[in-house]
């Protein structure tokens, strides 16, 4: 997830090159603070790095935003446009994706059916001062027997934490700090790809 707050110091487009180029191909454009002109600009820069790097862009919260820099899709929190007009105004090709905390949310996912939900905190997070109660790995499990659309788990992840996550029924994971903070992005991501279970590890 790319949020210009959690690293001031280095453009959006450069971060998302470099993440890329070490196998990143899922992309958040996430700016709280922006003004409605200021994050279209960077949205449409991020836009084509990410086209160039054959990697997708999903916006957060606006769809008036990814519509305007055609990206991949939007992704919806609990306040947001409901997902039947988002998909009225993106089109059946774009991808909605719905943060859910809860399991009355999850359920409410399955019938809303976005194309994959996030689901956390899995664990407390920084990166979000307002963040809703840590639902922790058992909740996480509980969620995951919900329904059978893709979910992400978010919310203070790490790359010593991604195989517990994964065996507990999450198909990928949201990350900010873990990566963007860190002082090799290349090295981050690399931790969390050595630690992607494999077929057979999951199979055990």
């Amino acid at each position: 997830m790319l949020d210009p707050t959690v690293r001031p110091d280095r453009p959006l487009p450069d971060l998302l090159r470099e993440a890329a180029a070490h196998g990143v191909r899922l992309f958040q454009y996430r700016d709280k603070q922006a003004t409605m002109r200021e994050a279209y600009a960077k949205a449409l820069a991020l836009r084509q790095a990410a086209s160039d790097a054959g990697a997708l862009l999903i916006v957060n919260d606006r769809c008036d935003l990814a519509m305007a820099v055609n990206a991949d899709g939007v992704h919806l929190g609990q306040d947001d446009l409901p997902i039947v007009y988002a998909r009225q105004l993106l089109g059946p090709e774009k991808i909605i994706g719905l943060s859910t905390h809860n399991a009355t949310q999850v359920r409410e996912a399955v019938t809303a059916q976005p194309d994959y939900v996030g689901f956390g905190p899995i664990f407390s997070t920084s990166t979000k001062a307002d963040h809703d109660p840590v639902v922790g790995l058992e909740g996480l499990r509980a969620a995951r027997a919900l329904t059978s659309l893709p979910m992400f788990a978010i919310g203070g992840i790490t790359a010593e934490s991604l195989g517990e996550i994964m065996a507990a029924g999450a198909d990928g994971v949201a990350v900010i700090s873990a990566i963007l903070k860190a002082p090799d992005l290349g090295a981050a991501i690399r931790a969390f790809q050595q630690h992607v279970p494999t077929p057979d590890s999951q199979a055990l």
